[in-house]
């Protein structure tokens, strides 16, 4: 058996989510007052009882969700007394769970990455102006054949990019809203099933990033870095590093580069890896794990009840 351990991006997130870990196990709470403590924020009450567009919002959601993971990690370690570097062969994160892959490799502490995630969804919020920018999920095209489709709806005044490379026949499109529009009205004519807009409020992980970009680059001077104990997998990678410096590096270019989930999958299997498990919220990953490979065991890992039984698994 050969495990990896994926963690969640944004739009996992929900109201109420953490709040049955925190009512089961003392080491969930401590993530949670820690993050808390650490944003000088009532941010776990923002989780546990919304109002949903609140938590939402890119500043918010970012860092909440980090925590979710955490708390599954601090819950497996405390609790359970499993260590993620004894049993995993590779961590890798969708977008912003990369931070929360690259604190449970022991990159960066607990309180330094919601400091960075606070700082990158600030900034990636503030890049582009409200109703400039936009990202669709363009369904039944691979990512090969989506550059017609990105040629067409892009001119001289409107970017359009491929943003994420999610899986076979799912790729999320970023850049100028007139372009994304342009996307979603045309891209039935090259094939795909549909395409659908995103409710976000940014077109993250395309040029348009620029300026979080040249902010996050700050940021990382103001924390400390050790290499991870875990080989991590980057988004613009595909392939694993442990090198503090590298992580950082590739971290920052994560902001306006591809996230290559789909290669990222595509390494873990060919590597050997039997079992995946997601932590944190939603069950996004698992499912595209799901889908792609029925050879590959698989689990999400959030409510107490789920932790309990991936502990026995491991």
């Amino acid at each position: 058996m050969k495990n990896a351990f994926v963690f969640p991006g944004q739009g996992s997130q929900f109201v109420g989510m953490g709040k049955e870990l925190a009512e089961n196990f003392v080491s969930a709470r401590e993530v949670f007052e820690e993050v808390d403590n650490t944003l000088n924020q009532k941010l776990f009450q923002l989780m546990t009882n919304g109002p949903e567009y609140e938590l939402t919002m890119t500043i918010n959601a970012q860092p909440a969700l980090m925590a979710v993971s955490m708390a599954v990690v601090r819950v497996l370690e405390k609790e359970f007394g499993i260590s993620l570097k004894d049993k995993a062969s590779f961590v890798a994160g969708h977008s912003l769970g990369e931070y929360s892959a690259a604190c449970a490799a022991g990159v960066f502490s607990l309180a330094d990455t919601a400091r960075l995630l606070r700082a990158r969804g600030d900034a990636m919020q503030k890049a582009v102006p409200l109703g400039v920018g936009g990202m669709a999920a363009v369904i039944g095209l691979s990512f090969k054949d989506i550059s017609a489709l990105v040629e067409a709806c892009e001119d001289e005044n409107n970017l359009c990019v491929a943003a994420n490379d999610n899986s076979d026949g799912q790729v999320v499109l970023s850049g100028h809203m007139a372009a994304i529009d342009k996307a979603v009205e045309i891209a039935p004519e090259f094939g795909a099933k549909r395409c659908i807009k995103l409710p976000v409020s940014a077109p993250f992980h395309s040029p348009l990033m620029q300026p979080a970009a040249e902010v996050m680059a700050r940021a990382f001077m103001e924390v400390q870095a050790k290499p991870a104990q875990i080989p991590l997998i980057a988004n613009v990678l595909a392939t694993p590093i442990t090198s503090e410096k590298e992580i950082i590096k590739h971290l920052i270019e994560q902001v306006t580069g591809s996230v290559r989930w789909r290669e990222t999958m595509e390494y873990m299997h060919s590597h050997g890896i039997t079992d995946i498990y997601e932590l944190g919220a939603g069950k996004v990953l698992s499912g595209m794990v799901k889908r792609g490979y029925k050879d590959i065991n698989t689990a999400s890992a959030c409510a107490p009840a789920e932790v309990e039984e991936l502990a026995q698994n491991l």
